[in-house]
């Protein structure tokens, strides 16, 4: 049985032999066209090969945040007070569907695209193409968040703010389009980062407010955006920035323009501190920023014959502690989060939106994931209106008292 076994094998052995051999003899034939038609597959076969899986793929990453809100707002003019009440499944101001899609191609390209819902307008966060120069060079171009401060950059995603809302005024320099340069450079023991930027700017509006010039640029007035952050302890636990910006102002040109070479100029501080003090993890956070538009002349809403100038500066500043007892060994209380914020915001005395805006929010959070979050906020603002009368502005004070229960979680 065996031998047979045997001369079963031998004979496949043969058989598959004679098989490769009927294949390979006739290529071996081949004239000198045949050989230059393999060398044209071999050159196809190595390009194929530079794209091998892993070098270029798609991902969908994102968040989304979903919640309650009651609101009381009560209004003093003249010493006469209003109220009114609101509630929402939702509400524009604190639900967003944002996902953004990813493609990489190679180790040095990435492009970007995130649109976001906020249940009654659709629109776009990010939307620009990266390349990576060096581990720390990125050039990037098209539609970004500009380099000013880090809280709309780093921070403002639902499952990474601590509370259910944005403080005011934390984001002066907006997104644009432009180009950027963004990177960092070790120190020894310290690290430094950079963050540059150009892009179209703004606009100066008949209000003395700004507005995005958007992607076709009235003039050519370009604007200049950075920021330099620095952190000194070598676990990267401080990180202390400074940021600026300047530029001079686009403007419609019409007879009735009373402008004269308006300008911008801002200016930011930020730091963060994140310190372990058993079973506690601090968090101390905040943000100071400047506005300076060079003095105009605005027709007066109320008499088109008629002019009108403010020292248009605008400031703005929030500053934020947190506490989580993330070392603790009971499953439950360590993942409760404490939080509070403070925001103030002063917009120009005598223009047609003069106020002094102050907030006080507290939070209780209690994480599901690290990226996953239920929040209770309460918040307590202030405004009194610093506008003059005959520019029906605002006027009197408002008190809002706001409870928000929120759901976020990034994907």
């Amino acid at each position: 049985m065996d031998i047979i076994m045997k001369i079963q094998k031998q004979l496949l052995k043969s058989f598959f032999f004679l098989l490769v051999l009927s294949f390979v003899k006739p290529l071996m034939a081949q004239s000198q066209t045949d050989t230059a038609l393999t060398n044209q597959v071999n050159n196809l076969s190595q390009e194929l090969n530079k794209l091998k899986e892993g070098d270029s793929h798609f991902m969908i990453v994102g968040l989304t945040t979903f919640g309650f809100i009651s609101q009381k707002t009560t209004n003093t003019l003249g010493g006469i007070k209003t109220s009114a009440k609101y509630n929402s499944l939702g509400d524009a101001d604190n639900y967003e569907l944002s996902p953004m899609f990813l493609f990489r191609h190679g180790d040095n390209v990435l492009v970007e695209f995130e649109p976001s819902f906020n249940g009654t307008d659709l629109g776009v966060n990010w939307a620009a193409i990266s390349y990576f120069l060096t581990p720390g060079v990125i050039i990037r171009g098209g539609y970004f968040v500009l380099p000013f401060g880090t809280y709309s950059k780093r921070l403002a995603a639902g499952w990474i703010n601590k509370l259910a809302s944005d403080p005011a005024g934390v984001n002066p320099a907006g997104t644009d389009f432009g180009v950027e340069i963004e990177g960092g450079i070790p120190l020894g023991s310290m690290k430094a980062s950079y963050d540059f930027a150009v892009s179209n700017g703004f606009q100066l509006n008949p209000d003395g407010t700004l507005g995005s010039v958007g992607i076709s640029a009235i003039q050519n007035n370009k604007t200049f955006t950075g920021r330099i952050g620095l952190l000194p302890f070598a676990n990267s636990g401080l990180e202390i920035g400074l940021s600026g910006l300047i530029g001079n102002l686009a403007y419609p040109g019409n007879a009735q323009n009373p402008y004269s070479n308006p300008s911008v100029s801002m200016y930011g501080l930020d730091f963060n501190l994140v310190k372990n003090l058993s079973p506690f993890q601090l968090n101390i956070k905040g943000q100071y920023s400047l506005v300076k538009v060079n003095r105009q002349n605005f027709i007066n809403p109320g008499d088109s014959t008629q002019t009108y100038s403010f020292d248009n500066s605008t400031k703005s500043g929030y500053g934020q502690v947190s506490l989580r007892p993330f070392l603790l060994e009971n499953k439950l209380l360590k993942n409760f989060e404490l939080a509070y914020r403070y925001t103030n915001y002063i917009s120009p005395s005598g223009s047609t939106w003069g106020q002094n805006y102050k907030e006080n929010d507290f939070g209780l959070d209690y994480w599901l994931s690290w990226r996953t979050v239920l929040k209770i906020t309460y918040e307590d603002i202030q405004v009194q209106g610093t506008s003059s009368p005959i520019l029906s502005g605002i006027q009197g004070s408002t008190q809002t008292n706001r409870l928000i229960l929120q759901f976020s979680t990034g994907f």
